[in-house]
């Protein structure tokens, strides 16, 4: 499939070109989408099989019916309300392209200021053990494995399917730093011990009118009892037990949780609690020192 000059074989459709589909599409998206444009670009280079840059430079070209079938059907799709990670099978997180599906949350930009702090904290040159628990599709651990070549990394899931695409992603990569775990959260790591664990887990209240929006993923991967707040608070008691003497954790949370989660962690025995903001500007990072 892929866009041609020629007109189209199918009898019923006049031939369009990129730039038309483009529109048309953008326009069909914008009740559901506050990226319309860019929405129908992707849908419409994976359709292809080509890349956006091919879109912008062939924007007069005819697209052959075949593949104007094929992009209507992930149309569809998306104007359901599906999102895009999930239909192209894919989402760039730190600059890499991971494989995500729907045992998997989808990676958000938000992340990438755990990712930043984490690499702040880990010895650019020297050897650390980091942990990362509830790995989803890697991201985290993935990042970190990249950006510090020389640590070692442990990636565990409590999901086993999930923990299947993480590990592709790794061996996709190239990433060998990593290794994958099944765990409920440290159940698995009992006898070992961390330099640093860092979670992105569940943290949104059940019954929040969030929830809607995230229908499409995982919701054991986002709810977290009534206040959002059971996953943190376990792993303000349990991470401990998995680092060493002046071990660091860091937990991202909710814009609206930096307070409850420092109070947590302070409860728990942790020093040096201190919250950090994402790019927005909103409280998105907390962490403390193992006692």
């Amino acid at each position: 499939m892929y866009a041609k000059r020629a007109q189209p074989h199918h009898p019923d459709r006049q031939p369009v070109t990129i730039q038309d589909l483009i529109q048309s599409a953008a326009a069909a998206l914008e009740p559901v989408s506050d990226s319309a444009r860019l929405d129908a670009e992707v849908l419409l280079a994976h359709a292809l099989g080509k890349t956006r840059a091919f879109l912008f430079s062939r924007s007069d070209e005819h697209v052959a019916d075949d593949a104007r079938q094929a992009f209507d059907a992930l149309l569809a799709r998306r104007a359901a309300g599906e999102p895009i990670a999930y239909i192209v099978g894919e989402r760039e997180f730190w600059s890499l392209s991971l494989t995500v599906t729907r045992d998997t949350l989808i990676p958000r930009p938000d992340t990438e200021r755990l990712v930043e702090i984490a690499l702040d904290v880990i010895d650019a040159h020297g050897f650390s053990r980091i942990a990362d628990l509830g790995t989803g599709s890697g991201a985290i651990a993935l990042s970190i494995a990249k950006e510090r070549p020389a640590c070692s990394v442990t990636a565990t899931d409590i999901n086993p399917d999930t923990l299947t695409v993480a590990r592709d992603n790794a061996q996709r990569l190239g990433l060998s730093n990593v290794e994958f775990l099944l765990s409920d959260w440290t159940g698995a790591l009992s006898g070992r011990r961390f330099d640093l664990v860092v979670s992105n887990p569940p943290y949104v209240a059940s019954g929040d009118e969030a929830l809607a929006t995230l229908a499409y993923e995982p919701s054991g991967a986002l709810e977290s009892g009534p206040e959002g707040l059971d996953d943190i608070r376990r792993l303000a008691i349990e991470a401990p037990g998995i680092l060493v003497a002046e071990g660091k954790l860091l937990l991202e949370h909710g814009f609206d949780q930096g307070d409850a989660v420092q109070q947590l962690l302070v409860a728990s025995g942790w020093r040096d609690v201190r919250t950090w903001r994402d790019h927005s500007g909103q409280p998105r990072v907390t962490g403390g020192v193992r006692a």
